[in-house]
């Protein structure tokens, strides 16, 4: 019933209850005081009747009391005065009281009990059997039982009327200002922190107690500033987190999979894209094929050695590859997965790319450790490298002419094994030295046909397919711009 009252309620219900239960307490232990008081003043009365009784008729003292009770009948309130005679047992006397008279014949003695109660008894001086007759007097004194049950009264009243005047005390001057009023700071506080109003949401040390709501009152304060620090602190975390978007890429990349269950009509027309790469990446292993024949037509005598003869081989086998690739597209073949050595993947990509004539000027450096293998189709990881260092060479070529002769250009090629979020990865970078990619188009930098180059080189179309079949061996291949220098990096994660 307390548990849902506030505090004010509760404390008059619970001064209710007090002045009850004291009440209670006042009437099972006082009145019998009370009580016993009068009893022992009545037993006196009648122990004094009966001494006067003696004195002034020693023989027949029963007849004396008598006129005494007759006497005393007019007054007001009349005390009411009752003289009996028999044996201890007819008068019901206890054994005690019997034994104390009869040692003490012509003394009054108290009894406690009686056939009327608590009064004095004396051995009758007259009787027959002086061992066996006694004189049995009670008094009840109205006046004196009224005026203790007054007195009674008087006292419990004082007591409810005092213990009233602390609670209106409490109620008016105490807990107003030490209970009451802190905690209605503590609720206006909590709610401006409710609504937002940060300028009242801290208490005033000038309104804080020196009490225990004090500590709590300064406890809840310290609750509060620390909270906001933490606030402060994840603003900024988020903040840092803006700039961290491109992590968001890597996070997500098996949402981007879903990409490879596109529609019929969409799959058409990566169909066309796909095509167009394709006959893109013919152009260079045509001209090692046409710079092969030319140089066999020119000196027919001097036939081919073997170093040409392999690389004849692989180029035509290449050629093989990229007219097969257009159909495994079409038919939204897997990527065949085996254990492969990358720095023999990006190294003949290396040997592929080098055939070009601008690659004079570039150097190109294959950092690629020996020992770091990971699981992709080697052919088709080919492609994106052959894609990504042309376009890198590229880049770097005609950053070179336009920043003069003596501009060094350089591409490097890295990779290593990367744990990130409990997970592994083999991140492989390609890192040029050229101008960088203009900042309108790397938003749209791996989108079909996007390409500063729309020339019969540039068909903005290697890019686009490159990071289709990385995303087919559940990769990411990411582009941005180096930090505090020129040029650009194309990074390849692969899981």
């Amino acid at each position: 019933m307390l548990a849902g009252m506030r505090i004010r309620k509760k404390l008059v219900v619970l001064h209710t209850i007090f002045s009850v239960a004291l009440a209670a307490i006042l009437l099972v232990a006082v009145r019998p005081a009370v009580t016993f008081v009068v009893t022992q003043a009545e037993v006196e009365h009648a122990k004094m009747m009966l001494e006067v009784a003696l004195i002034s008729r020693p023989l027949a003292p029963a007849a004396a009391i008598e006129e005494y009770r007759k006497a005393a009948a007019g007054k007001t309130p009349a005390p009411i005065i009752n003289i009996s005679s028999g044996s201890a047992l007819e008068l019901r006397i206890d054994g005690a009281a019997a034994q104390q008279a009869m040692g003490h014949a012509r003394a009054p003695v108290r009894t406690d009990s009686s056939v009327r109660g608590p009064g004095a008894i004396m051995l009758n001086p007259s009787g027959v059997d002086a061992s066996d007759s006694f004189y049995l007097v009670t008094v009840q004194l109205p006046g004196a039982r009224l005026a203790a049950g007054r007195i009674y009264w008087i006292l419990v009243l004082a007591l409810l009327a005092v213990y009233a005047l602390v609670a209106i005390a409490l109620e008016a001057v105490v807990l107003p200002q030490n209970v009451y009023a802190p905690i209605q700071r503590m609720l206006v506080a909590d709610a401006a922190v409710q609504l937002g109003r940060k300028e009242d949401e801290l208490i005033p040390e000038a309104g804080i107690p020196g009490d225990e709501l004090g500590e709590i009152m300064r406890s809840r304060n310290d609750t509060v500033v620390k909270l906001r620090e933490q606030e402060a602190a994840l603003g900024r975390a988020l903040h840092q987190l803006e700039h961290a978007a491109g992590d968001l890429k890597r996070k997500n990349h098996l949402l981007e999979t879903a990409q490879r269950n596109l529609a019929e009509s969409d799959r058409l027309a990566s169909l066309g894209m796909m095509s167009a790469g394709i006959a893109h990446e013919l152009n260079t292993p045509l001209a090692v094929i046409k710079g092969c024949v030319e140089q066999l037509n020119e000196r027919p005598d001097e036939g081919v050695d073997p170093a040409r003869a392999a690389l004849m081989l692989r180029v035509v086998k290449r050629l093989e590859r990229l007219g097969e690739s257009l159909l495994d597209f079409a038919r939204v073949r897997p990527a065949t997965l085996t254990d492969t050595v990358m720095a023999e993947v990006v190294q003949e990509a290396v040997t592929l790319v080098r055939l070009d004539r601008e690659t004079s000027r570039v150097e190109i450096k294959n950092s690629i450790p020996p020992d770091l293998i990971c699981r992709c189709d080697g052919d088709r990881m080919v492609q994106v490298f052959v894609n990504l260092i042309r376009n890198a060479v590229q880049a770097v070529f005609e950053g070179a002419g336009r920043g003069g002769a003596a501009r060094a250009g350089e591409v490097a090629i890295n990779g290593c094994r990367v744990e990130r979020d409990g997970r592994s990865h083999v991140s492989l970078t390609i890192i040029d030295n050229g101008p960088g990619i203009d900042p309108a188009i790397l938003g749209h930098l791996f989108e079909p046909f996007t390409s500063t180059r729309l020339d019969a080189r540039g068909t903005g179309l290697g890019l686009a397919v490159a990071e289709s079949i990385v995303k087919e061996h559940g990769g990411v291949l990411l582009a941005r711009n180096r930090d505090g220098q020129s040029g650009a990096v194309f990074e390849i994660i692969l899981y």
